[in-house]
């Protein structure tokens, strides 16, 4: 396989890394990517994977998912795939809609990080009536599978972290919602967004085990900065807390929608995107660390922190000294 596509390049909202334990390769997902560079993607048709072996230099993309081979349901709004790898097979879990419904969330599953993906049941997983994006998988401690997910804040105003317990090939729901939190019971959110047309967002939650065995949860928001990633602690270090959410954000240079993974050698890392204005997007992604029970960003390593991300001058985040120059 040939990798000419390198990561500076790369447009892309709300990128998820699936770091492939039986591949040793990395994937992200998306409906479209750079659609000049590569016409003829159906962006509420399809879905198409980029592959890398060191997160520098990735494929073109590659089919992974194709409506009109399947019989589903779904024609409008492939927001935020994600792809987990679970118990052997792999599951690309994203929103989908239809003319008139709400959006909801669901699973396809392949055999292959490549597809074909096929959905698993007939319909979504989120409850009938709730409008719903940004899906995300977690086996709670007695081994039950959940999707956790937003609970929109076009619909509530409020916008809500839920979570439904799922069947074991992660197709039906076997219980009811559970709502995590709400985002503003979080200190970090901007006044601002209370009082706008947006109401309280809640974006892209992802949940990880901390060395220590804590469990956070990292999500989205608005500052006054811009779009932000922050993170929560549950007290029960179970999924349905309490959340204790951390008094500042972890990055607001408006750029979230962030999730974390572990390289091949080891190194937690972070993806997100940034700036938040659609043509601008590109993949960042950071080295992280634990320390204390707490997370931290250490560095960003694609480069594309000091070309686009929207930051205050003499920021002390990184290693290297902030560059006003930002390429676009």
């Amino acid at each position: 396989m040939e990798y000419p596509f390198h990561v500076k390049d790369i447009r892309i909202s709300d990128p998820f890394i699936l770091a492939d334990p039986v591949t040793r390769k990395y994937y992200t997902y998306a409906s479209v990517f750079n659609p000049e560079r590569y016409p003829g993607q159906r962006r509420a048709q399809e879905f198409h994977a980029l592959v890398s072996e060191d997160l520098i230099h990735w494929s073109d993309p590659i089919k992974v998912f194709d409506r009109e081979e399947t019989d589903f349901w779904g024609c409008l709004d492939y927001w935020a795939p994600e792809c987990h790898y679970y118990k052997g097979r792999y599951y690309l879990i994203s929103s989908f809609r239809a003319p008139g419904t709400l959006r909801r969330c669901q699973a396809l599953v392949a055999d292959s990080p490549l597809g074909p993906f096929k959905p698993i049941a007939d319909g979504p997983v989120t409850p009938e009536g709730w409008q719903c994006l940004d899906g995300t998988l977690f086996e709670d401690h007695t081994g039950t599978p959940w999707m956790v997910f937003c609970h929109e804040w076009t619909q509530v105003g409020d916008g809500q972290i839920a979570a439904v317990p799922l069947s074991e090939d992660l197709g039906t729901r076997i219980g009811d919602p559970v709502i995590l939190f709400r985002a503003s019971d979080s200190p970090w959110v901007s006044s601002f967004v209370s009082n706008g047309p947006c109401g309280f967002v809640t974006d892209g939650p992802f949940l990880h085990r901390m060395k220590d065995g804590s469990l956070i949860m990292l999500w989205s928001d608005f500052t006054d900065n811009g779009y932000a990633t922050g993170y929560a602690k549950s007290a029960s270090g179970m999924l349905r807390g309490p959340w204790i959410h951390r008094k500042n954000p972890l990055y607001f240079h408006d750029g979230a929608h962030s999730m974390l993974f572990h390289t091949f050698d080891g190194k937690l890392m972070m993806s997100l995107h940034a700036p938040n204005r659609h043509t601008d997007k590109h993949m960042m992604l950071f080295e992280m660390e634990e320390r204390n029970g707490e997370l931290y960003i250490v560095n960003e390593i694609t480069g594309n922190w000091y070309n686009y991300a929207e930051r205050p001058k003499g920021s002390g985040f990184f290693k290297e000294p902030y560059n006003d120059h930002r390429g676009f």
